[in-house]
């Protein structure tokens, strides 16, 4: 039994998959990151037939005719959508086997990630989606375990690490120690629920109508968290409310941090709460070596200064915090041992 399984394994490929709401990342053992796209993907509407999956169907996003649909199957870090889901996991299984030659002939073992807060149904539905697509073995690791592991804290270690990861559809937050997590929070608000402030803010105020694609731009180029030494201004092209025509506003700096501070605040909270269930041992080590932050949506601008100032600890961001999370699967792709030391759910 034991070389049937080294045979599979020898001929197979083990791939690493952050499953993100907004993005998808994927690892191959002993290559690195070899796949980023969108979580995005359009379907024919009569048909149910798979027409683009990634950057081609997040070009479509309020674009399309009302015969195609270009949806994001993944909603607050979990599957919302079973069969488009699997149609997209299977795109990225392909896109990696190919051209990589003979020697993948068998099904991948593939190692997702997933939020810390889900359900043993929505486990089992990532569970389910990925040995559908064409995967031989699945193992699921919690965002925070694989983001704190890509961002290279020393999660085996006896010492409190605190990661927060921001990404599309939930907040991460977790106090880790001797490769388990002691406490972890998650909260279902971050980059989407922020662009989605910005799009109600838009309306109220401007009465103007604005796409995700054009929140998020404004999220990028103007919004923050906390005062700027210098505020912007940016150009916002939208739908008029009142006349149904294009019209284009200026938006400042001042009134988007005003529009994120409700989802900011929620993060802010999250964070208050993971610290005061951590044990006392464990909060003297996170006061000497600080919060690293990972995920896309830690980057926005004053949110490391926010924290630090409502927290008093110190706060930073990791070098590589968009691809952490997939970082840390490769890690635990890269070592089976590594994978029994830190807690892994395996099916």
């Amino acid at each position: 039994m034991l070389a049937l399984q080294q045979i599979f394994d020898h001929f197979s490929i083990d791939i690493g998959i952050d499953l993100g709401t907004a993005n998808s990342l994927v690892y191959v053992k002993g290559e690195g990151i070899v796949l980023r796209e969108p979580s995005v993907v359009a379907v024919q509407q009569s048909t149910g037939k798979v027409l683009a999956v990634g950057m081609e169907a997040k070009r479509m996003l309020g674009r399309t005719p009302a015969s195609i649909t270009a949806i994001r199957p993944m909603k607050d870090g979990v599957i919302a959508d079973f069969d488009v889901t699997q149609e997209m996991l299977n795109y990225f299984i392909r896109r990696v086997q190919k051209g990589r030659g003979y020697r993948y002939v068998t099904r991948p073992r593939v190692v997702v990630s997933v939020p810390s807060g889900i359900t043993e149904v929505e486990k089992r539905a990532v569970r389910e989606s990925a040995l559908q697509a064409g995967s031989r073995v699945v193992h699921l690791i919690e965002e925070p375990m694989a983001a704190a592991m890509g961002a290279g804290l020393p999660v085996e270690e006896p010492l409190g690490n605190m990661i927060i990861d921001i990404g599309g559809g939930t907040t991460e937050v977790a106090v880790i120690s001797l490769g388990g997590i002691v406490f972890a929070r998650s909260v279902r608000c971050a980059g989407d629920a922020m662009d989605e402030a910005i799009i109600q803010h838009i309306k109220r105020k401007y009465n103007l109508l604005i796409g995700p694609r054009t929140a998020e731009d404004i999220k990028v180029y103007i919004g923050s968290a906390d005062v700027l030494d210098e505020e912007l201004i940016m150009s916002v092209k939208g739908n008029d409310l009142m006349g149904g025509l294009p019209r284009t506003i200026e938006v400042h700096s001042e009134e988007i941090r005003e529009a994120l501070m409700e989802p900011v605040m929620s993060i802010v909270n999250a964070v208050k709460a993971t610290l005061e269930k951590t044990p006392s041992e464990l909060a003297g080590d996170i006061i000497d070596r600080g919060i690293c932050m990972a995920g896309g949506s830690s980057q926005l601008r004053g949110l490391r200064e926010l924290l630090s100032r409502e927290t008093g600890l110190p706060v930073y961001v990791c070098k590589n915090p968009e691809t952490a999370i997939v970082e840390g699967a490769g890690l635990v792709l890269d070592s089976l041992d590594l994978m029994h030391r830190v807690e892994v759910m395996v099916r």
